[in-house]
């Protein structure tokens, strides 16, 4: 079995209720992008935002476990990205407040999933999974593509 499938597996035997499922495909993304807008909001270094340098270091984890969801997680880049640019432009709190507000609520929504589950979440286990749920709900997608990861 090749290491991602063994992962998306492992990560899923945590998220088998309809309900966590359901709670995951919304806050996963939230989470997701709030990490982008917090690195974002960090000051950059030598004129470079640390975002992109996080970013090209996510992309080659996700190229090693699979190019097909690496290609996928350069749109999750760019869509989060624009939603940044988004939100500091409505939102009349700065970027990393807005970001920390809604990180916060996501997670106490993905706890509150993984209570109704009645199973801890994957990371506690191993933190790479945090990188791992995002490319579990592409999984789904690529899958109603038809589109092999």
């Amino acid at each position: 079995m090749r290491k991602v499938d063994a992962l998306l597996s492992e990560y899923g035997e945590s998220h088998q209720n309809p309900t966590n499922k359901m709670v995951h495909w919304i806050c996963v993304p939230v989470i997701f992008v709030c990490v982008m807008a917090l690195i974002y909001a960090i000051p950059p270094i030598a004129g470079v935002n640390l975002l992109w340098p996080v970013a090209v270091a996510a992309l080659i984890y996700y190229a090693v476990l699979s190019p097909p969801l690496a290609v996928g997680f350069v749109v999750v880049l760019i869509v989060g990205y624009l939603i940044i640019q988004a939100l500091e432009a409505l939102v009349p709190l700065p970027i990393w407040a807005t970001a920390l507000i809604l990180f916060v609520l996501a997670w106490i929504g993905q706890f509150w999933g993984h209570k109704v589950e009645g199973k801890k979440p994957s990371f506690f286990k191993d933190v790479q999974f945090l990188l791992i749920g995002p490319a579990w709900l592409m999984s789904f997608l690529y899958a109603r593509a038809g589109v092999k990861y």
